[in-house]
């Protein structure tokens, strides 16, 4: 039995450690979660056209473990920290958000990574998938000119 299998399931936040590459185990985990937050959205949303394109009432109590999942789900690499605290990866990080229900999304890694550099693509990329899963998505520049996403639920999806 895996750890995550022993304690549950959690998306990579990019506050975690690191991923190794090729974890079959990993990724039929996230493919089993991604799988099942779907299958809430048909039963939850059924009253829709499209019920796999909004965020269903259980993403919207916990958008910042749904974000991750998609993000992940999308095979979008998180980024990862050290057991001193450092960043060891480049890739996404999904923390709270300014608004309650909001998440936010950074391009992060190590000092010299680049990450810098490709943040703009990077969260173009991160915008694009959270869309698609009917998410809104805005890009912003932070402190030191720092690009992130604000990600909510669309104003017009009932809970």
């Amino acid at each position: 039995m895996s750890a995550s299998q022993e304690k549950g399931f959690e998306p990579a936040t990019g506050d975690g450690p690191e991923i190794p590459e090729g974890d079959e185990v990993r990724a039929a985990e996230v493919r089993t979660a991604f799988e099942g937050m779907l299958q809430i959205r048909r039963l939850t949303r059924a009253d829709l056209a499209d019920p796999g394109g909004v965020p269903a009432p259980w993403e919207l109590n916990r958008p910042l473990r749904a974000v991750a999942l998609a993000l992940e789900a999308a095979g979008v690499p998180p980024s990862a920290v050290g057991t001193s605290g450092e960043r060891t990866a480049s890739g996404y990080r999904v923390c709270d958000g300014e608004a309650p229900g909001s998440v936010r999304v950074e391009w992060a890694g190590p000092p010299g990574s680049g990450a810098t550099h490709d943040e703009e693509e990077a969260l173009a990329r991160c915008a694009t998938v959270l869309r698609r899963m009917g998410w809104t998505a805005l890009m912003y520049r932070g402190p030191r000119r720092r690009r992130f996403l604000e990600v909510e639920a669309p104003p017009s999806v009932p809970s």
